[in-house]
């Protein structure tokens, strides 16, 4: 969710440069910024306080930057960010507005309400700093010609998943029109997909056949990509390309809604005061009958659609 951030920020700012400081394989989503140097790590190189410690003391010697901005606010970066500190070095947090999540997602609160969006949050950041940023909230489509839909039906949390009897009817239906590319990763998701695509014909699936950057280009080519509450939804983001989305115990209010995608193109259950229960997906369900997932209507997906 950084990247179209980036992008937008040094459009606005063009004598800025970005060191962006993560895993190895987010290179390629970071490919195409201009003044967005990528310093790729292995995170097991660095262990503890003391592999953190060596690492911040890598980075002020290879690229003594101006100030520093703390996007994520882990234990790794907060070791990180008192380093910095006591360097005599700016730095400069998100906020990610914990305690309207923890309301929010509290099953007795009534009065729902949108919190603000985690790309505001990020934009904040630089804000802080001085900087202006205005963004747009717009996709921008990398190509003009688009066929065949995108469906990823998986998600880390099973609060962020539909049913996968409900995934695979929606398959069988909106492959009778529609050419299907399935998105997923390891050995489980990749063995369930391919037994689709042996059952339903006009199906093809891509996990794990691509590296990220094929990926994203396959993404951008789609007319639309389906996915849940997860990564996915953000990857089509990035390479301008609409999704619907669905939703269960997760919630576009907490502020993680792809950016630019659209709230018309969000698949949930609107009645259930108990949504959102979890920020992230991650807790049982209260109920004990996830119907925020079971009473999904697969003709409403069909509808968007």
């Amino acid at each position: 969710m950084t990247m179209p951030v980036f992008r937008e920020f040094l459009e606005q700012n063009p004598n800025v440069e970005i060191v962006m400081v993560s895993r190895k394989n987010f290179e390629s989503l970071f490919a195409d910024i201009p003044n967005v140097i990528f310093h790729g790590i292995n995170l097991d190189d660095y262990k503890g306080f003391l592999g953190i410690r060596r690492l911040g003391k890598e980075l002020l010697k290879e690229y003594c930057p101006d100030y520093v901005a703390d996007l994520h606010d882990v234990i790794r970066s907060k070791i990180l960010d008192k380093i910095y500190v006591r360097k005599g070095l700016k730095v400069f947090k998100i906020n990610k507005g914990k305690e309207e999540k923890e309301e929010l997602t509290d099953v007795w609160n009534l009065d729902k309400r949108q919190l603000k969006k985690t790309v505001e949050r990020y934009a904040d950041v630089f804000r802080e700093m001085g900087f202006k940023v205005e963004l747009s909230h717009q996709l921008r489509p990398i190509y003009k010609e688009k066929s065949g839909i995108g469906f990823a039906p998986f998600a880390q949390h099973k609060g962020k998943m539909l049913p996968l009897e409900k995934s695979f009817e929606l398959v069988k239906i909106l492959a009778q029109k529609y050419t299907i590319y399935f998105f997923g990763g390891g050995k489980s998701e990749t063995e369930t997909l391919e037994s689709w695509e042996s059952q339903i014909p006009n199906t093809k699936s891509l996990a794990g056949k691509l590296n990220l950057s094929q990926e994203l280009d396959k993404i951008a080519q789609l007319e639309v990509m389906i996915s849940m509450d997860s990564a996915n939804m953000h990857l089509a983001s990035i390479v301008g390309t609409r999704c619907v989305s669905i939703w269960g115990a997760t919630h576009p209010y907490a502020g993680f809604l792809g950016f630019g995608q659209s709230e018309n193109d969000v698949v949930q259950i609107t009645d259930l005061t108990c949504r959102p229960c979890s920020v992230f997906g991650d807790k049982e369900c209260y109920r004990g009958d996830w119907a925020c997932l079971e009473e999904i209507n697969v003709q409403k997906i069909i509808d968007k659609i």
